[in-house]
């Protein structure tokens, strides 16, 4: 997944952010406005990343989204 699949499905993509990081108050998630960098901007100010483990993380989180997705289109060809 990349985050312009993310922002293409925000109504989705806003609720996974919120569930990875229940740090984020949903004003703070309406900031993001699709903006990445707001996003990592966040992740320094509410959660206490520096920008490189910050930016890592989200990484981490589109990767993870990946796999989620993997997961759920074997389950459907079952």
């Amino acid at each position: 997944m990349s985050w312009d699949q993310i922002t293409g499905n925000w109504k989705d993509g806003r609720l996974r952010i919120k569930e990875r990081w229940s740090e984020l108050t949903d004003e703070d998630v309406s900031t993001i406005r699709g903006q990445r960098e707001r996003l990592v901007s966040l992740l320094q100010e509410k959660c206490g990343y520096a920008k490189g483990p910050a930016e890592k993380a989200l990484n981490e989180f589109i990767n993870g989204l990946d796999d989620n997705l993997a997961f759920v289109e074997r389950s459907q060809s079952l």
